[in-house]
C-alpha cells in the first residue's frame, strides 16, 4: 500500500499550479497579478489533497476535474481581455506538464499515483522548464505571423509629454521581469523632453543610481549582442492611438531607433 502525505502533496500542488498560472501569464503576455495565481493554486492544492480521502475518489472523474481546471482558469484570469486564450493556454500547460512529468517518473522507475509522483524539486523545475520553453516557441511562432502596426503614442511625465511614433514588433519579447509589464524602448533623445533637467545619454546603472526612485534595470538581450540592462520608468499615463494603458514601462535605449514611420518599439 502506497503511503501518501497530506501535507507534502498539498505543497508540491500548491506549487505546481502557482507556477502553471505563473507560466500561462508569461506566454499570454499578462500583467502578473500574483495574488490571483496564488488564490487559484491554493483551490487546486485543496482539490488534490481532498481527492486521496476515503469517499472522494468521485473527484477523479474527468467531467470534475475539468470543471476544477475551469474554476482555477477563472480565478487566475477572469476579468482578463484574453481570457479564451488564458485558459487555452492554462489547459495545455498543465497537459503537457503533466505529460512531461508522466515520462520522467517512468523513466526513473518511480510510477506514481495519478496525483502523487514523488519526484524531487529539481526534477519537477526541469519539466517545467521544458513545458514554458515548448509553449513560448509555439505563441512565439504564431504572434510572428501578425501584421505590424504602428501606433501614435502619447507619453507623460512630470507634467511633460512627448508623441511618439511606436512599432508594435511580435519580434521584441522584452518585459519587466518583476511586474510582468510590457516595455516601450526610445532612444534619450526622443524622451529628453521628459527629463528636461537630466542627461539621459548615460549608462542605465548611472542612470538608475542618480534618480532611484525614478528609474530601474530592466535586463534585455538582442540578435547579435551580449545583450545588458535598459533604466526604464513607469510614466504618468500613456496612451496608443488614444487609449491609455496602466501595465506599460518606458525604458531608454543607448541607441538610436529608427524605422519607416517609427521612433520607438513596443512588443504585442
Amino acid at each position: 500500500m502506497e503511503t501518501i502525505y497530506i501535507d507534502r502533496l498539498f505543497i508540491i500542488n500548491l506549487l505546481i499550479d502557482y507556477l502553471l498560472s505563473l507560466g500561462t501569464a508569461r506566454v499570454c503576455g499578462l500583467v502578473f497579478k500574483r495574488g490571483r495565481y496564488f488564490l487559484a493554486a491554493l483551490f487546486g492544492a485543496f482539490y488534490a489533497a481532498l481527492s486521496v480521502f476515503p469517499g472522494c475518489s468521485f473527484l477523479f472523474l474527468s467531467p470534475l476535474k475539468l470543471c476544477s481546471g475551469i474554476i482555477m482558469a477563472l480565478i487566475a484570469f477572469g476579468g482578463e481581455k484574453k481570457f479564451f486564450r488564458c485558459a487555452v493556454v492554462f489547459f495545455a500547460v498543465s497537459a503537457l506538464f503533466g505529460g512531461v512529468l508522466w515520462a520522467l517518473s517512468l523513466h526513473s522507475g518511480l510510477g506514481g499515483s495519478a496525483v502523487y509522483i514523488p519526484l524531487s524539486m529539481p526534477v519537477l523545475a526541469f519539466a517545467f522548464g521544458i513545458c514554458y520553453a515548448v509553449l513560448s516557441c509555439a505563441f512565439s511562432r504564431t504572434a510572428k505571423g501578425m501584421e505590424r502596426q504602428v501606433y501614435i503614442t502619447r507619453i507623460r511625465f512630470n507634467e511633460n509629454e512627448v508623441t511618439l511614433r511606436s512599432l508594435c514588433d511580435s519580434g521584441n519579447a522584452l518585459y519587466d521581469p518583476v511586474s510582468g509589464r510590457r516595455v516601450l524602448v526610445a532612444s534619450f533623445d526622443t524622451l529628453q523632453p521628459l527629463f528636461p533637467q537630466a542627461a539621459l545619454n548615460i549608462d542605465a546603472s548611472e542612470l538608475a543610481v542618480k534618480m532611484p526612485g525614478v528609474f530601474r534595470l530592466i535586463p534585455y538581450s538582442a540578435v547579435g549582442t551580449s545583450g545588458g540592462m535598459l533604466a526604464a520608468f513607469r510614466p504618468q499615463s500613456i496612451s496608443l492611438d488614444g487609449k491609455e494603458y496602466a501595465d506599460i514601462l518606458v525604458a531608454v535605449s543607448p541607441q538610436p531607433i529608427t524605422g519607416d514611420g517609427f521612433d520607438s518599439v513596443i512588443g504585442i
